[in-house]
């Protein structure tokens, strides 16, 4: 078994209520995003725009790619050159990162693509929810993205054994402690019930801050090495061993004292006092 300083990778038993995955290099390889996902995306970028004009959603678009940029009166030509920069820059810009989700749709759709799991994926994923232990998804990627993911997957529709995404927008930077403060408030669930599994150090880093138990998990051949600072590291989900935390315990009541009795009022017109 791993320590906290990151040895070689073995198995991470834990408690939990709740698992929180990353998608590139933690349940997909990270080269079908890169060399699969986002140059499909790209190619198509600038047509996708074009096929939207005179509709609601290319105004939103240009909105948005602006007020991301700061450049509020940005037209089509700009907005298409900023997206494909942030691209190629892979910045995590959510104007990007919901037209990649619709362009990747149409792909899923038409059976162009598919997305990628790793093999043992589906399986630690039902054992997890058997046992009690609520599954998540935590990617830069939009949710729209995430859930064709997991219905694409190469290993059969595998949505219905998450409970829940969160990207950019409901969840924010994955580097940030904030962020992690923010998914544990939406899920209702104490931090330290929540075990959180990536192959980022930094995205690790923020949620033990926030409270969260960080695993770190780094996939053989990984040009980063076997495992990640400072983090416990697995090589595959296999290899975390969850158990269900028990919900904390609503504090008992003290026990009710009774009213004090008063007296009846005398028959002489009297009363106690």
């Amino acid at each position: 078994m791993t320590g906290g300083g990151g040895a070689a990778p073995g198995r991470v038993r834990r408690r939990a209520r709740a698992v929180v995955l990353d998608i590139e290099g933690t349940v997909g390889a990270l080269s079908h995003v890169r060399d699969v996902l986002f140059p499909y995306a790209r190619e198509r970028l600038a047509r996708h725009v074009a096929r939207q004009r005179g509709t609601d959603a290319h105004t939103a678009l240009l909105r948005d790619v602006g007020a991301f940029a700061d450049a509020p009166d940005l037209d089509e030509t700009g907005a298409v050159a900023l997206l494909l920069a942030w691209s190629d820059g892979d910045v995590k810009a959510p104007p990007l990162k919901a037209l990649q989700a619709l362009i990747w749709a149409e792909g899923y759709a038409d059976g162009t693509l598919e997305g990628h799991v790793f093999p043992e994926v589906p399986g630690a994923l039902e054992r997890w929810r058997r046992a009690g232990i609520a599954c998540h998804v935590y990617s830069s990627g939009a949710r729209s993205a995430q859930y064709d993911w997991f219905a694409h997957s190469g290993r059969g529709d595998l949505t219905g054994l998450l409970s829940g995404c969160f990207d950019l927008t409901n969840g924010g930077d994955k580097r940030r402690q904030d962020s992690y403060l923010r998914i544990a408030d939406t899920l209702g669930v104490p931090a330290g019930d929540i075990v959180f599994l990536s192959d980022v150090g930094a995205e690790l880093d923020a949620a033990v801050l926030a409270g969260w138990q960080g695993v770190g998990v780094r996939r053989g051949g990984d040009p980063r090495g076997a495992t990640v600072a400072g983090h416990p590291t697995v090589g595959t989900l296999d290899e975390v061993l969850l158990t269900a935390a028990a919900p904390p315990r609503t504090p008992a009541r003290p026990p009710r004292t009774p009213p004090a009795r008063v007296p009846a009022a005398r028959h002489d017109g009297t009363e106690h006092t």
